[in-house]
């Protein structure tokens, strides 16, 4: 533990992105606290898609729990509330922040914001999530090939997003839902030479089938037009209120700006997974958390010291190692991927 702290780390969120943030960050040596109000995008998912060793009939809310453990098992803190604030306590990195939340108040040296965004429901009737009303094309294509899928919106993104699904099925049906389109001339004439229907009468009702997914939408022309599922494409709203205090800079699509390693504009301040750039994949969310977990690992390890600091401070002493606290240390040693827990397996 640093002097003057009380966690070297602040995770604020517990989704993949935050929890693998804190697994790197604990793992290396760091007391580490998430920092989590509950739900998120992850937590919604009835089967975990594209997460390699992870079987389908995971859901995200098991996944989470078991991440939840293994990075309690490494003697990372979990509590469970929202963070009202977090203040710097000076003027650079080094003198840390205050992480403020609706019930504690904790004083750390380095804070990773891991709370991402939530996707814009269109209006009722819908289908329940994940047997009908699916937020990934990347993740869930594959799951309609072949099938009738539609796409909700009146978007340039909605657009391109329908003419994508033609690689997975040739049944794709645009659902403006009476809004005037706001994609460009040139989508507009792609959208004719692919074979995507544009429906622009409003949905009036849904059918559901025994199993509980889509069957279908009825529109108020009178139409009813059999689908599997599809995709709402209405944008998302950034989870971004500490980074507004914070004042970090955003892109011009409203994500935090980072660069390679999870740094936000403001010294000690790290972002990752779906409230940066980039693609809302779990993958990508882990390996971001890694990155920021690894850099700041980088930034707070007491050795090697600087010659500049044997100066002032003199020679490594026996008291002086291993540089990480009491509690993480007895932590680690009867952790049961400890080397010395293979020593206790062979006396068993």
């Amino acid at each position: 533990m640093h002097t003057g702290f009380d966690y070297d780390v602040a995770v604020v969120g517990g989704g993949p992105a935050g929890l693998t943030s804190a697994l790197y960050t604990t793992r290396l040596a760091l007391d580490t606290v998430v920092i989590d109000r509950g739900g998120g995008r992850a937590a919604m998912m009835q089967e975990t898609h594209n997460v390699i060793g992870i079987t389908e009939e995971t859901s995200g809310n098991e996944l989470l729990q078991t991440a939840r453990e293994q990075v309690q098992g490494y003697g990372a803190d979990f509590e469970r509330g929202f963070v009202e604030s977090v203040t710097p306590l000076g003027d650079a990195a080094d003198d840390g922040f205050r992480v403020e939340t609706d019930a504690e108040s904790y004083r750390v040296s380095r804070v990773v914001l891991a709370t991402g965004f939530a996707d814009k429901r269109p209006d009722p009737p819908l289908p329940p999530t994940g047997r009908g009303l699916h937020y990934c094309l990347l993740c869930d294509a594959f799951m309609f090939v072949d099938e009738p899928v539609y796409v909700m919106g009146a978007s340039e993104a909605g657009a391109h997003v329908a003419m994508i699904l033609l690689n997975f099925t040739d049944d794709v049906d645009l659902l403006t839902r009476g809004e005037d389109p706001s994609w460009s001339d040139e989508t507009a004439t792609m959208l004719e030479y692919h074979p995507v229907d544009v429906v622009t009468a409003e949905i009036t009702g849904m059918n559901k089938s025994d199993d509980g997914w889509l069957e279908s939408f009825e529109f108020e022309d009178g139409q009813v037009r059999a689908y599997r599922g599809g995709f709402p494409m209405y944008g998302s709203a950034y989870h971004d209120e500490l980074v507004a205090g914070l004042d970090i800079e955003h892109t011009e699509a409203g994500a935090v700006a980072v660069d390679d390693y999870g740094q936000t504009s403001v010294d000690g301040v790290y972002a990752v997974g779906d409230l940066t750039p980039g693609y809302s994949q779990i993958p990508v969310a882990m390996g971001e958390g890694a990155i920021a977990g690894i850099t700041i690992h980088k930034e707070l390890r007491t050795f090697p010291r600087s010659l500049e600091e044997f100066e002032a401070e003199g020679s490594v002493t026996d008291p002086d190692v291993p540089a990480l606290s009491a509690g993480l240390a007895t932590t680690a040693v009867e952790h049961d991927g400890h080397a010395r827990s293979s020593d206790n397996r062979a006396n068993e």
